[in-house]
């Protein structure tokens, strides 16, 4: 047994793209860009971005596509899951992907009240407090439309 867990803060770099499997469940994805800043060896600071794909699924997809936008600060918690395919071209692609259990907003919104801030509450970001499963079952996996 092993533990596969991931914890990232970054900025929102696409809107959300909500999509339901045929079996009627929605999936929502987003990119999401972490910054590192670091000073090598008798150089000058350098900047480092990284780039994950964020997909959730069923309650938190919904809650995802309804408050996420491009720019927000998010924090996503979930398992990591790597792919690897040949492109067009015939060039390899790689792709780190969190696969999330837990989306926070962690930017104010600009357009309401300071008590709905951070988004829904609580109970609506995370998957488990509501029963739900991010991951999907092996029907729906292989019938991702995209």
């Amino acid at each position: 047994m092993g533990l596969n867990k991931i914890l990232v803060i970054g900025n929102v770099g696409t809107d959300p793209e909500m999509r339901y499997t045929p079996n009627g469940r929605p999936v929502t994805s987003f990119r999401l860009a972490t910054n590192r800043r670091y000073t090598p060896a008798g150089g000058e600071p350098r900047d480092e971005t990284e780039w994950f794909t964020i997909t959730a699924w069923n309650q938190l997809a919904e809650t995802c596509n309804q408050y996420v936008t491009k720019g927000m600060r998010v924090y996503a918690e979930g398992r990591l899951k790597s792919s690897e395919w040949t492109g067009n071209d015939g060039q390899t692609r790689f792709r780190n992907e969190i696969v999330a259990s837990q989306v926070l907003f962690l930017d104010r919104r600009q357009d309401g009240p300071a008590e709905a801030a951070s988004g829904p509450p609580p109970a609506e970001r995370d998957t488990s407090a509501q029963g739900g499963t991010p991951d999907p079952g092996p029907d729906d996996a292989e019938d991702l439309p995209w």
